[in-house]
């Protein structure tokens, strides 16, 4: 399918259908450990490029501002079906293009600029849009950040404490780098002991949450958001669920709040992946993710790397690089020079700057979709470990990136493509 519409682009545009060649190349040859990427099923890539972006859809399935609607309501409404029963959620809106913006939809509806939120600090795991100060979040509210012990964990007496003080209008759980179990039902007793509204945003975590792996806000969260191009493994797009009582103010906010007309193939793509995602195999998915990043997380640490926390309980882990005196920056580039792909990331009290970190986030979502095990997660982490103390051989390095080459073949990625 995907060379077959290569083919078409290259009709019209070869310099773009080249890169796009070679960017399939570049994911074939690998191992992707960005905790926050994944690998899109054929179905879902190929519900993404439909006739359906011609649409224009402003409003709600039954409820458009234009004619024509008529199919594009009935794939909404299955998307909205399909994520309700998943998470078991009452109301749910897929139309927010990114989790960023599910995030933003939330805060025009339960706030008012200059409102306080108690959210967790970028710093120590959370996201840009839990209060980060150049963000949106930052900038147009009173910010309170919680953060993590000297253990990596979260002190929820330390949250409750900083409530009471604060009297925030809304607290935030849920993060972009937290390897351990959230405490959803604390958060909530929290919450309520201030009158605060509480937002769960499961967008790392929420095929963990959707098959049980992980507990779930559901019952406890006024809003929960997410994205869906995470472990849920669909197309880049956000989603927005709470209970009846908050359903038609949140859809407002949405649009007309804070967006335009819906991209209602990214919503197909959603669809199928929400089907995808209801399936049995998806929880052995969900299961396997977990076990593959427990087993990474104990091959690093038995060869001596450190790991924020110790452990993780979900899909990802921070390096911490402090004892060895090297950059997240740095190592995170010589790690693509042997075929693993990672991210720079800050660990709690990083002496280093957020553009340099003193950790590396990695994930084992999309290396999971490719077909690795637990015994492949053993050779991913000591193919890190000798590369990180080897930063400087680069005979070593060259011999790192065979090795890396060899998993890469093993799981052949699209081979049908």
């Amino acid at each position: 399918m995907m060379l077959m519409e290569t083919n078409k682009i290259a009709d019209t545009d070869r310099e773009v259908a080249e890169l796009i060649s070679d960017e399939l190349e570049r994911q074939r040859t690998t191992i992707e450990l960005i905790a926050s990427e994944n690998i899109v099923s054929e179905a879902v890539m190929a519900a993404a490029g439909t006739v359906l972006t011609n649409k224009y859809a402003e409003g709600k399935p039954g409820k458009r501002f234009y004619n024509g609607c008529e199919v594009v309501d009935k794939i909404e409404a299955l998307a909205q079906e399909r994520a309700k029963k998943l998470f078991n959620m009452p109301h749910v809106n897929v139309q927010p293009h990114s989790g960023a913006q599910a995030n933003m939809a939330v805060f025009l509806y339960a706030l008012k600029p200059g409102d306080t939120i108690l959210g967790m600090d970028l710093s120590n795991g959370g996201h840009l849009t839990h209060g980060s100060p150049v963000n949106f979040s930052g900038l147009y509210f009173n910010v309170v950040s919680y953060g993590v012990d000297e253990n990596g964990y979260i002190d929820y007496d330390n949250v409750e404490k900083m409530a009471l003080e604060h009297r925030p209008k809304l607290i935030i759980c849920g993060a972009s780098n937290y390897p351990r179990i959230i405490d959803f039902k604390r958060f909530r007793e929290i919450a309520d002991k201030v009158g605060a509204y509480l937002m769960a945003d499961i967008a790392h975590i929420a095929a963990l949450v959707a098959t049980g792996v992980h507990p779930s806000p559901a019952g406890y969260a006024h809003f929960v958001t997410t994205t869906t191009h995470k472990t849920l493994r669909g197309p880049r797009g956000g989603m927005i669920m709470c209970d009846e009582e908050h359903a038609l103010g949140i859809d407002k906010a949405v649009f007309p709040g804070i967006q335009g007309g819906p991209l209602e193939h990214i919503i197909a793509a959603k669809a199928v992946a929400l089907k995808e995602a209801l399936e049995p195999s998806f929880t052995d998915y969900a299961k396997q993710v977990v076990k593959n990043a427990k087993t990474l997380a104990q091959t690093l640490m038995d060869n001596g790397i450190d790991i924020v926390s110790g452990g993780t309980d979900n899909h990802l882990m921070t390096i911490d690089l402090r004892k060895l005196g090297l950059t997240g920056k740095d190592m995170a580039n010589m790690l693509e020079k042997v075929g693993i792909t990672a991210n720079k990331n800050t660990v709690p009290n990083d002496p280093q700057s957020p553009f340099v970190t003193s950790g590396i986030r990695i994930g084992t979502p999309a290396v999971t979709t490719r077909g690795f095990k637990e015994d492949d997660m053993v050779e991913v982490g000591q193919i890190i470990a000798e590369a990180i103390k080897n930063h400087d051989n680069e005979e070593v390095l060259k011999s790192l990136k065979e090795r890396s080459m060899s998993l890469c073949k093993k799981y052949p990625l699209y081979p049908n493509l």
